[in-house]
């Protein structure tokens, strides 16, 4: 199964798939997390920021997330760039998939900016920044859509994806 978690920067992706994580994985121990700050780090700086890296970016995630679906492993996966052409390979090629958006408008972000991206991308002339000069794609039909701007914690978030997922729903059931 693949659980794939999108919205800008700054909504909130890898603060929610860590905190489904903490939650379920003493419970399924098939549970993996692929975030994509994470998987950049892994891979160095082969990778620039333009909407063709992004892409590549998003595709290696895929591949990854495929790889750990068939070894029958539940892929945790927090992503930002969100082009439909690569949301519709995800429901063709998942045999299990559930997409969530974390929704948040750009303005939100921009005043959260927890890692200073966009006070940083406002002070050069290329920032290359998803919603900003980068067009963001707002998912067409996600399983789930969650305000993040609600206020609400990472943990009731987190309990309310894995109550929306069948297969996630069951762990959450005690013995």
């Amino acid at each position: 199964m693949v659980i794939w978690t999108t919205g800008l920067s700054g909504a909130g992706k890898t603060t929610l798939s860590e905190a489904l994580f903490a939650l379920l994985k003493p419970r399924l121990p098939e549970l993996a997390l692929i975030d994509g700050d994470a998987v950049r780090a892994l891979f160095g700086p082969s990778l620039g920021y333009r909407e063709e890296d992004r892409v590549v970016q998003i595709q290696r995630l895929q591949q990854l997330a495929l790889m750990m679906s068939r070894q029958g492993l539940i892929a945790v996966v927090a992503a930002l760039y969100s082009h439909p052409d690569l949301l519709r390979w995800n429901r063709e090629n998942f045999a299990d998939y559930f997409e969530v958006l974390l929704d948040a408008p750009v303005d939100f972000v921009t005043a959260r900016d927890a890692k200073g991206l966009y006070r940083s991308a406002a002070e050069k002339e290329a920032p290359q920044v998803v919603g900003l000069d980068i067009p963001w794609h707002r998912p067409e039909n996600p399983d789930l859509v969650i305000d993040a701007t609600g206020g609400e914690s990472p943990e009731a978030l987190a309990r309310r994806l894995a109550l929306a997922v069948p297969r996630l729903a069951n762990a959450m059931v005690p013995a």
